[in-house]
Order: structure tokens, then C-alpha cells, then sequence
């Protein structure tokens, strides 16, 4: 499961850098639960829950159906 995550994080990650961010895959828990870190300009954005739900966790669940949730962290 973590190669399929990181594998659409890279995919989005040019995106979050164009923008001066980027995210980082720290763990995925047992139950399925994704955590990241919001690096650069994302971690003070204050659309960074929008990205994160609306886009990274939204990504990875349709790729990863196993995952539960994205949290930051």
C-alpha cells in the first residue's frame, strides 16, 4: 500500500511545488489511515485543508480504496 500512496503523492507533488509546497508520506497506520506532512508554502496556506482533503486524500483514495483517511501532521 505505502509504494501505491507515495506513488500518487509523487504524481500530485509537481502541482504543490509549482505553488512553493510540497508533502511529505510520514506513515499509514494499520487501519488505513494516511499521515503527511505539508512542507513549504502549504504548511501556512490557509487552503491547506482544502488541499489536503479535497485533493491529496481524494487522490489517494481513489487510487488506494483500502485508505480510510489523510491527516496532516
Amino acid at each position: 500500500m505505502e509504494k501505491k500512496v507515495q506513488s500518487v503523492l509523487n504524481k500530485m507533488r509537481p502541482s504543490l511545488q509549482a505553488d512553493g509546497g510540497d508533502v511529505e508520506l510520514v506513515e499509514i497506520t494499520s487501519d488505513g489511515v494516511v499521515k503527511v506532512k505539508l512542507r513549504g508554502a502549504c504548511s501556512g496556506c490557509m487552503m491547506s485543508q482544502m488541499t489536503l482533503k479535497m485533493g491529496i486524500e481524494k487522490a489517494i483514495k481513489r487510487e488506494v480504496p483500502e485508505v480510510k483517511e489523510v491527516i496532516s501532521v
